[in-house]
């Protein structure tokens, strides 16, 4: 029978009115329902109740034990559930393992996985760039480095040692391959690096890598590192790969110095002899083409000089064919022209003048020289006169008159 039923019994009635009540027939108060609702739950967490006041739990109440522990089920249950909530932050991404297995790869925002023991996230963030030194470290914010000799010098193709220096910036690519395909992938970079840079180094002399090679021993080695890294599956990129020092063993620095300066001034003399060639070549060449262009005038002027002399003969043979007395006379006449046009000729009167002859012929000469002709000397006065057609006797002249003589006298 119910509590509240007639015939009832009082001391059934659940909040606790078992004999005060009695004889009265009032309906529960639902405020006083209210609070008392409230300290059980302030009881099962601890809190302190109060007996025999209104709104007060009695003395010896306590709650139910299944009632209890089901309350406390749920609100772990639902504890445990809302820890399965997580956010991946914009630049990261979040990784889902199941028992340790990998599950899932999530995007920036808000997401749910079942709470642990059973799924696990681990946030990596890809968009960090970091780096790698190789061959030196730097300490703190200055700029002070040291070197790492194990890792800085390196064999060249010529078989000399060089120190070289490099930096690589890095991101991650791919969070599932940098968590779970390699169990450092950092230290993995670092002597994919070192590795990369010895092939490529080693490949080549060290002239080359220490002066104009610098920018593509950086190229080749960071594609070689970027397939290296890519072939392991460590999900990371190369972002940069930089070459920041490259010079001999300090044990050898200074001879190296010398060597370059010997190479410079090499070099420097090398300059200046191909500028003075430059400057007296084209001269020399200018000079042989004068001298050819000279030659090959004075080549054309006597040939058609002698084609000329022979035409002209001809052309006296056949007239002389015809003629042969005039044209012996004509040639004489024209020869005598010729050879007094070009003498020098002394006329002296001798049947005015006496026995003693005085020719100053060298002032004569000189004389005549200077007026441009022929000169008369007078034996008595001794004083000399210019001719109205000067000319100076020549060889070959004279010889052409003795041939012509010897012609008209035969």
């Amino acid at each position: 029978m119910a509590w509240n039923e007639p015939g009832g019994s009082r001391d059934n009635d659940p909040w606790g009115n078992r004999g005060n009540n009695r004889g009265k027939q009032s309906p529960p108060d639902l405020d006083e329902i209210f609070r008392k609702i409230q300290q059980k739950f302030r009881g099962l967490f601890g809190g302190k109740g109060g007996g025999g006041g209104r709104g007060e739990a009695p003395a010896g109440w306590r709650p139910a034990p299944g009632k209890t522990i089901g309350i406390i089920a749920g609100i772990a249950a639902l504890i445990w559930v809302a820890s399965g909530i997580y956010i991946v932050d914009e630049g990261t991404r979040g990784v889902v393992t199941r028992f340790g297995q990998y599950a899932e790869t999530t995007q920036p925002g808000p997401h749910w996985h079942i709470p642990y023991p059973v799924e696990a996230v681990q946030v990596v963030n890809v968009e960090q760039i970091r780096t790698v030194e190789i061959g030196y470290r730097s300490s703190g914010r200055g700029a002070q480095t040291s070197a790492v000799g194990n890792e800085a010098l390196m064999l060249t193709k010529d078989e000399n040692i060089i120190s070289v220096k490099f930096a690589v910036q890095y991101k991650v690519k791919d969070a599932r391959d940098y968590l779970f395909n390699s169990r450092d992938p950092d230290t993995a970079l670092r002597q994919v690096t070192e590795s990369a840079v010895r092939d490529v180094v080693g490949k080549n002399n060290m002239d080359f890598v220490l002066k104009e090679g610098r920018s593509e021993i950086v190229a080749r080695a960071s594609e070689l590192v970027q397939k290296t890294l890519d072939l392991y599956r460590t999900g990371l990129q190369i972002t940069s790969l930089n070459m920041q020092d490259a010079q001999p063993p300090e044990e050898v620095q200074s001879s190296f110095l010398d060597a370059v300066k010997a190479r410079e001034d090499e070099q420097r003399l090398i300059n200046e002899a191909e500028a003075y060639s430059n400057d007296v070549i084209p001269k020399a060449r200018g000079a042989a083409a004068r001298q050819i262009e000279e030659a090959n005038a004075y080549k054309a002027q006597v040939v058609s000089q002698a084609k000329g002399e022979a035409s002209r003969f001809e052309h006296v043979l056949a007239e002389y064919a015809k003629a042969p007395k005039v044209m012996r006379d004509r040639l004489y006449l024209d020869t005598m022209e010729s050879v007094l046009s070009r003498s020098s000729k002394v006329m002296v009167d001798v049947k005015g003048g006496n026995n003693m002859l005085y020719l100053p012929l060298d002032k004569i000469t000189q004389q005549q020289s200077q007026a441009g002709g022929g000169v008369v000397a007078s034996p008595s006065v001794g004083q000399v006169q210019p001719l109205d057609r000067p000319a100076m006797i020549s060889p070959d002249d004279s010889r052409r008159r003795e041939n012509l003589r010897e012609r008209e006298q035969r």
